[in-house]
């Protein structure tokens, strides 16, 4: 962005909170902030003095800067929620907190079961419960329902139904922490009206009832000296005004603010590839090497230019021998398709058609459960489109639109084309293959450091003299099993930062010995 360009933006930047984005010269999002005052906080990244006393990474980013943009919000809280759903989003280079997949807590109840509770989860489902939030602030989110909990003496316990046995068990009825519908205490009826008043409360109604009381409470209990009453009292109203304070909460596809737009980012593309069919479904391939012993796989599938999660899929890869990206995807490729074939029994058929006539009339007349996509990505240049090209053709599926997405300068590669298309880094068409190339991206890491987790966990290495959890999981990074690890030299192992030659040679003739 040219210095008069951001000044002009800078001044149609508002005074107000929100979330901003930064962004490089290829349009691609490398960090994500939050700001009380979106002017002040988007305008010291374009000042001399900043630069001259950030830390190198600032620096860094600051150099990175091409252009940006902000989305408003309500209020701090509001900023909170969406910077934290953005950076998953996006996982921006320089973003290295909240990248992981944490999510804010939410409250749900299950107002169909017998004996309904509140209990806190991360994670909405499509169940039929009542969920309520996502809420910033934790401490004060489990302190406002600990006190909700004993207000309106709901059940903490955990069986769905629970009857005698489990009262014999709990102590909450005996400290007043729970009515006790168990055992009759009250009726259901009645227990069913205390859960929907503690949900009303949750919406927000009677809340300014709740608050004047709990105060009143407050005051007189310091009128009488009681001073540690008082100061309880003042952090479960502390408490409920944090929790209870109106957000939104910025689920998928409802209050997001965003500038995507998928259907035209869709038509968009169609034209840029010049393809005759719309693009309703698009299905995109990444390889992810930690080491040469650990390769894995990802397949992101988008439905009318949003992700299709329940369509993803993940490989480890069992063929190809060491790192090589090309045959890689040459087997991923061969699997995902041929695994579509057989699913649609079109590999068996004794008719003339071809493959992909097949597939299209099956799915045009409904009768296929695995449709075959508008447009197939592969991450990388020529090579890897080579593979996939050559293993499409194949399986008879040659006139499969399939194109080359190469990340460093953003080139699209196309069969029968030597020279690239470059798009415009601020087109939708090259923002939309970027989103799906980027969730590949993602979800193929994601699964590499799973299994690296898993292998830690389960290794042999757990008993072996001198070890610990880094060195565990660099000697994994580097050798991939233990085997690997047995025939490796003392110099190997030395090698590998953080252990020594002593340590080396312990480690060697230890797992030599549980042979």
């Amino acid at each position: 962005m040219k210095h008069s360009e951001a000044k002009l933006k800078l001044q149609q930047t508002p005074h107000k909170p929100g979330v901003y984005l930064m962004k490089d010269r290829l349009g691609g999002i490398i960090y994500v902030g939050k700001a009380k005052d979106l002017r002040k906080r988007v305008s010291s990244y374009f000042m001399p003095s900043r630069k001259m006393r950030s830390d190198l990474k600032t620096r860094a980013l600051i150099d990175s800067i091409c252009e940006f943009d902000f989305h408003v919000v309500k209020n701090e809280q509001e900023a909170f929620i969406l910077e934290s759903k953005l950076i998953k989003q996006y996982r921006p280079r320089y973003n290295v907190m909240q990248r992981d997949d944490k999510r804010f807590y939410m409250v749900k109840v299950q107002l169909d079961a017998p004996l309904p509770r509140f209990i806190l989860t991360r994670l909405k489902k499509d169940d039929g419960a009542r969920y309520f939030g996502p809420f910033v602030h934790s401490v004060a989110l489990k302190a406002t329902l600990e006190w909700i909990n004993r207000e309106f003496g709901l059940r903490t316990c955990r069986p769905k139904s629970p009857g005698e046995n489990d009262y014999r068990h709990c102590h909450a009825d005996v400290i007043r922490k729970c009515s006790a519908p168990c055992i009759g205490n009250i009726s259901e009826d009645e227990y069913r009206q205390r859960i929907d008043d503690a949900v009303n409360l949750l919406e927000g109604k009677g809340k300014r009832d709740q608050l004047k009381g709990l105060r009143e409470e407050m005051e007189k209990a310091a009128e009488k000296l009681q001073f540690e009453k008082a100061a309880k009292l003042r952090d479960i109203i502390d408490n409920l005004e944090k929790t209870l304070s109106p957000n939104r909460s910025f689920v998928r596809g409802r209050g997001v603010p965003s500038t995507v737009k998928p259907t035209e980012d869709l038509v968009e593309l169609q034209d840029a590839l010049a393809l005759a069919d719309p693009l309703h479904i698009m299905e995109c391939f990444d390889i992810s090497n930690v080491s040469s012993n650990h390769i894995v796989a990802s397949m992101v599938r988008f439905v009318d230019g949003v992700p299709d999660n329940q369509g993803y899929r993940r490989y480890r890869i069992k063929t190809v021998e060491g790192q090589d990206d090309f045959a890689s995807m040459a087997e991923v490729v061969r699997r995902r398709y041929s695994r579509i074939l057989s699913e649609n029994n079109v590999v068996d058929s004794e008719t003339q058609e071809q493959p992909l006539e097949a597939l299209r009339r099956l799915a045009r007349e409904g009768k296929s459960p695995l449709h075959l996509p508008d447009l197939v990505i592969v991450d990388g240049g020529k090579g890897q489109l080579g593979m996939a090209v050559k293993e499409l053709t194949r399986l008879g599926l040659h006139d499969l639109p399939v194109i080359g997405l190469a990340k460093q300068h953003e080139e699209i590669f196309r069969p029968g084309d030597s020279e690239p298309l470059l798009l415009p880094h601020d087109t939708g068409a090259l923002k939309l293959l970027q989103r799906i190339r980027d969730e590949a991206h993602r979800f193929a890491n994601n699964y590499n450091e799973l299994l690296l987790r898993r292998r830690v966990r389960e290794s042999l290495l757990d008993d072996c003299p001198g070890m610990s959890p880094k060195r565990k999981e660099a000697l994994l990074r580097r050798f991939g099993s233990v085997k690997r690890i047995r025939k490796a030299s003392v110099k190997e192992l030395e090698s590998v930062p953080g252990i020594g030659k002593k340590t080396a040679e312990q480690m060697g003739s230890w797992l030599n010995k549980k042979r």
